[in-house]
């Protein structure tokens, strides 16, 4: 066994790895070195967090494949449902009608069945239906994923016409839009040649009726105007009422309800401040 207790006084000895270092050191003395130093700088690059890769050929390729196909899906959709029948109409429902048919309003308003919901033209639909005389107002709309409703106002008589053994209806605009065998019960007739929504005479007698109390109006047997502004009424039991233009009805209303409580056949409240009765 090698003692390897250095003695007292005995200088040390010299390693191999130092030997080794000294050797290295000494060979290449004067050598120039082909190792680049890397600088802190880069080292710091390459370790910082969360840096990303460069993308690689395969990645870019997949990610060009993704875009294609989300424009290609969209396409497909585009064209699935502004062009096919897969959201197309396939029922059409009728809202509001009494007197018309919901044939006729369907049968007016021409919607194919299948026809791309929207590709749908509400509009030239609900002035197809306008053109029935019953219909005062009518809206097209689209209950979504495959219903069209149409939603129908229908016109009311406020007065008839009679011509001859016809009797005509006449609404809140002046028009006569239908014809009927027997009138309704309650309404006025119209004791006038020209009855039109353009005829100013006409203009003021719907309005007035438009305008005067329910408990005077059920008592109104027939309704004559030659001007604008001689409107007169006549009551079931003869009185005569002259209610002058189509101005301050609900003044003349109040006044006459008050006049008609008076003996008399003729009540005038054209001018409503200042009311006369008359007994003829």
């Amino acid at each position: 066994m090698r003692d390897r207790t250095r003695r007292r006084g005995e200088p040390a000895r010299p390693d191999s790895a130092g030997r080794a270092a000294r050797a290295r050191t000494g060979r290449d003395a004067g050598r120039p070195s082909t190792r680049r130093p890397r600088s802190d700088a880069v080292r710091a690059r390459r370790s910082e967090p969360g840096e990303r890769a460069a993308p690689t050929r395969a990645r870019y390729l997949t990610r060009r494949w993704v875009a294609v196909l989300v424009v290609l899906s969209v396409l497909a959709v585009t064209y699935l449902v502004m062009f096919t029948s897969m959201l197309g109409v396939r029922s059409v429902e009728v809202v509001g009608v009494r007197q018309i048919p919901e044939e006729d309003v369907i049968k007016a308003a021409a919607i194919e069945h299948g026809t791309p919901m929207v590709q749908l033209d509400a509009a030239e639909a609900a002035a197809r239906v306008a053109k029935l005389p019953r219909v005062f107002e009518v809206h097209v709309e689209r209950s979504w994923p495959s219903t069209v409703q149409i939603i129908v106002t229908e016109r009311s008589p406020v007065a008839v016409l009679r011509a001859g053994s016809r009797t005509h209806l006449i609404d809140s605009t002046g028009l006569d839009y239908a014809v009927v065998p027997t009138p309704p019960a309650g309404l006025p007739t119209l004791a006038m040649s020209n009855v039109s929504p353009g005829d100013p005479a006409t203009k003021a007698v719907v309005t007035v009726l438009g305008a005067i109390p329910k408990q005077l109006k059920v008592q109104l047997t027939t309704v004559t105007a030659n001007t604008p502004g001689d409107v007169r009424l006549t009551l079931s039991d003869g009185r005569l009422i002259k209610w002058g233009d189509a101005h301050d009805n609900a003044r003349k209303a109040a006044v006459l309800a008050a006049l008609l409580t008076r003996p008399g056949k003729t009540f005038d409240v054209a001018t409503p401040d200042f009311p006369t009765v008359a007994d003829a």
